[in-house]
């Protein structure tokens, strides 16, 4: 499954999911398939669990299983259920999904895998204020999927509570200069990751506006545009930056910026993309929409000094 062979076009608002399930045991001892949606970009491939595979009771988090080797690698596996706090009745030939992103191989082991499915990501809902702001909140949006409906899994989250995503300290930057006041807006879906970029730009000096989704970014930026033409004003005097993701509900980041390039007053903003999803392979999907710049997430060190300079370079020229 080669993440660069995904025949989608960049800025349509689409993506492919692979369909998963966890079985899940009911009091009457009878299972439940609970359905799951992750995006085909972060599959590598799927393979067959080995038999009896069990948490260690030294292991970071129950869900961790060990590792299991894979060809030239030793691939790290989680169970998902336990990560989801469900209780799986277990099937013999469960399925791996290998995944790769934020640089990171990972295997997660489900019940079972039932296809790929291409949607719209204005059909994905995604969860309440509520639960979005919920600190253990795994979950970043809802599909109908045929006949019944899918959840769309913040697997970062999971990389930050195994440790192999550093959450512990914000990034160290120069002191901020007060005579140069700095505003951007983060979008991002995952409450985890909104938390982590939040809290580096405010120590950072910058100020800061945050959505959870392209479309509630790109209504403020309409409004942010409204005001600075009330105001006879450039829109970068009221905004100077986005840094969104590529994955989320209703719009997803490649759209965003297709569509902040396309609009003559917010095409000076510029636009960084921040997510698991930026590699070498695909990279020329930020490049076709005019992303100013790609970045991986685990690269939150120095993130704000990059979005800094990039400012003050449009500033002084």
């Amino acid at each position: 499954m080669n993440q660069t062979n995904i025949l989608l076009e960049t800025g349509t608002n689409e993506l492919e999911i692979i369909e998963l399930y966890i079985a899940e045991e009911g009091e009457d001892g009878a299972a439940e398939n609970a359905f799951f949606g992750v995006n085909v970009a972060k599959v590598l491939e799927i393979i067959e669990s080995p038999p009896a595979m069990e948490p260690a009771e030294s292991a970071a988090h129950p869900s961790y299983l060990g590792v299991i080797p894979l060809r030239d690698m030793v691939l790290p596996v989680v169970d998902l259920a336990v990560w989801l706090n469900v209780k799986r009745a277990k099937n013999r030939h469960e399925p791996i999904l290998v995944t790769e992103f934020n640089g990171v191989r990972t295997g997660f082991l489900v019940s079972g895998v039932t296809m790929i499915h291409r949607v719209s990501w204005s059909d994905v809902e995604p969860p309440s204020r509520y639960l979005s702001d919920m600190p253990g909140n795994c979950i970043t949006g809802t599909v109908r999927l045929g006949e019944h409906f899918a959840l769309l899994l913040d697997l970062e989250r999971a990389l930050v509570e195994l440790n192999a995503l550093d959450s512990s300290e914000p990034e160290q930057t120069a002191e901020a200069d007060a005579n140069v006041p700095l505003h951007v807006l983060l979008v991002d879906d995952s409450t985890s990751v909104r938390f982590l970029l939040r809290r580096n730009f405010e120590a950072a000096g910058f100020t800061v506006d945050v959505k959870n989704n392209g479309e509630d970014a790109w209504a403020h930026l309409q409004a942010l545009k409204d005001e600075a033409v009330k105001r006879g004003q450039p829109m970068t005097g009221l905004l100077d930056a986005v840094v969104s993701d590529v994955e989320m509900p209703r719009m997803d980041g490649y759209t965003l910026t297709k569509n902040i390039k396309s609009d003559k007053e917010l095409s000076t903003l510029p636009v960084i993309l921040f997510s698991s999803l930026i590699s070498k392979g695909l990279l020329h999907k930020g490049e076709s929409v005019g992303a100013d710049a790609q970045i991986t997430k685990p690269e939150f060190g120095g993130l704000t000094t990059q979005v800094r300079e990039m400012i003050l370079a449009r500033r002084a020229g």
